[in-house]
């Protein structure tokens, strides 16, 4: 099955995916972490995309059209994949059409008002897991892997701000989009913890897949 991750910055699908490509197998495909590994390695990529992010602003349509299409040419994503992060906009949705089958919108919605809070708060992994302060007691270093936690440098206030705006400005019409495809499964998470957020969509999943 093919998924498309739907949902405001701090909406919780980098956590979800987690869950999801544990429990089903799917290939979780994060274009953030794509482009941070770019901009970690300073690949010319990279650097065009940090300019952008630092800004607070969406990489160009085509550049992360290109790096998806490439993406879901690996041999990974044969048994199904989820895509975190793309598409944003109306634009991207419909490239993504040409090149690949989707299944499945997962629309994960949040009450803006406890988004600022989740972002500013979170701390990451170079591993892929995420965490907030309020639950890590004081702990700097991932659960899973041992590594040390950090904050990205955009999940400040004033850029949190921006890309929300963005979000809401332009990636919030791509509920309607997957809506008229038949394609859209809405979640309302509120201030549900991710293990309650995990069982509704993993039954919805299960529905689906017979697992």
């Amino acid at each position: 099955m093919n998924i498309v991750l739907l949902g405001a910055p701090g909406a919780g699908k980098g956590t979800q995916a987690s869950m999801l490509e544990e429990r089903f197998g799917l290939a979780h495909i994060s274009t953030g972490d794509i482009f941070r590994a770019n901009i970690k390695g300073g690949t010319p990529i990279g650097k065009v995309a940090k300019s952008y992010i630092d800004a607070g602003k969406l990489v160009p349509d085509e550049v992360t059209c290109d790096i998806v299409k490439g993406r879901l040419c690996e041999e990974d994503v044969k048994g199904g994949y989820m895509l975190d992060g793309f598409p944003r906009n109306l634009f991207q949705a419909q490239e993504l059409d040409k090149f690949a089958h989707i299944d499945l919108c997962i629309n994960i919605d949040v009450d803006i008002n406890l988004l600022m809070d989740r972002i500013c708060g979170r701390r990451v992994c170079s591993c892929g897991e995420s965490y907030h302060v309020t639950t890590l007691n004081g702990a700097t270093t991932c659960k899973k892997c041992g590594s040390p936690l950090y904050q990205r440098d955009d999940d400040n206030p004033e850029t949190v701000g921006k890309r929300l705006d963005t979000y809401f400005k332009e990636t919030q019409p791509l509920v309607d989009y997957y809506k008229k495809q038949g394609k859209l499964f809405t979640v309302k998470s509120g201030k549900q913890p991710p293990s309650e957020v995990f069982a509704v969509i993993a039954a919805e999943l299960g529905k689906r897949v017979g697992k």
